[in-house]
């Protein structure tokens, strides 16, 4: 199903299947001949909610400035980790391969993910040649397609699904838990499973374990305060929140990382024009 603006063009398509049940996506492209530069959108919820209308607003701030863009739907909650990393590595390398029918350019593909989105974009940007991740072939006769991207953007990322998941138990117990702890333990325990998953699937701790990981230029939107995302795990050898705990380890690794503020409650708007300015560096 194809839709038509002014501005660009909407459609809607299958990408992969498990069993009976199609995993979709929506792709928005400028009005014109293209290529274009392509940013693959992931939602947040928790790693067990959501689904890609969830990046629309967002796709439709960068599609008017010029970008493709693929919001995908990718299996989480029960089928749990790394079925997410799975889905969404074999979404990139099915864009490059069916570039020039999309009109998009697979030479400039950029990623970005909120929440726990921008969890998966960065591991996903990390290890795009992970073999547990580009197990699924894209068929016979296709031409080896790496995973690989060119920068990777952040919207308040659980950057780290172990310190968040402890951080959440120790603010439940208190004296006044804040609400959002209600459920945010068994939402981490329905995909993880264990806290040795949390641990592994982790981009922060990979790069304490001194992983051999890729480091594309990466921005880090972060609204302020935000207790849920920005927070100091208290098993970390530096005195810093996690935004900046991560930045740190990040360009210790040899990569490129902006750590960007804006209001929390008005932080979707606020991230739209750095955000924007950052896929124009790096994809234009």
């Amino acid at each position: 199903m194809a839709t038509e603006t002014l501005q660009y063009t909407t459609e809607d398509m299958a990408y992969l299947q498990h069993g009976d049940t199609p995993l979709r996506l929506r792709l928005l492209r400028p009005q014109g001949a293209g290529p274009f530069p392509l940013v693959v959108d992931l939602h947040g919820g928790a790693w067990t909610k959501g689904d890609l209308t969830e990046c629309q607003t967002r796709d439709e701030i960068l599609v008017q400035a010029g970008f493709a863009t693929a919001a995908l739907d990718f299996r989480h909650a029960g089928d749990g980790y790394p079925s997410s990393l799975v889905d969404i590595n074999y979404a990139i390398r099915w864009l490059k391969s069916q570039s020039e029918r999309l009109r998009i350019d697979p030479s400039r593909v950029g990623i970005i993910g909120q929440s726990s989105g921008g969890h998966l974009a960065m591991l996903s940007a990390m290890r795009p040649a992970d073999p547990r991740y580009s197990s699924v072939a894209l068929g016979a006769g296709v031409a080896p397609i790496t995973a690989e991207v060119r920068c990777v953007a952040m919207t308040w990322p659980v950057i780290n699904p172990l310190s968040r998941y402890r951080h959440a138990l120790r603010l439940r117990n208190s004296a006044e838990p804040p609400a959002w702890t209600a459920s945010i333990p068994e939402r981490h325990d329905l995909y993880w499973r264990t806290e040795e998953n949390m641990a592994e699937g982790n981009p922060l701790l990979a790069l304490e374990r001194g992983e051999a990981v890729e480091t594309p230029p990466a921005l880090w939107v972060q609204g302020s305060p935000d207790q849920i995302h920005d927070y100091r795990d208290p098993k970390s050898a530096l005195d810093l929140n996690e935004p900046e705990r991560f930045a740190v380890r990040y360009r210790e690794a040899g990569g490129e990382i902006e750590v960007h503020y804006v209001d929390q409650a008005d932080r979707a708007d606020a991230a739209c024009d750095p955000l924007v300015a950052f896929f124009r560096r790096h994809l234009s």
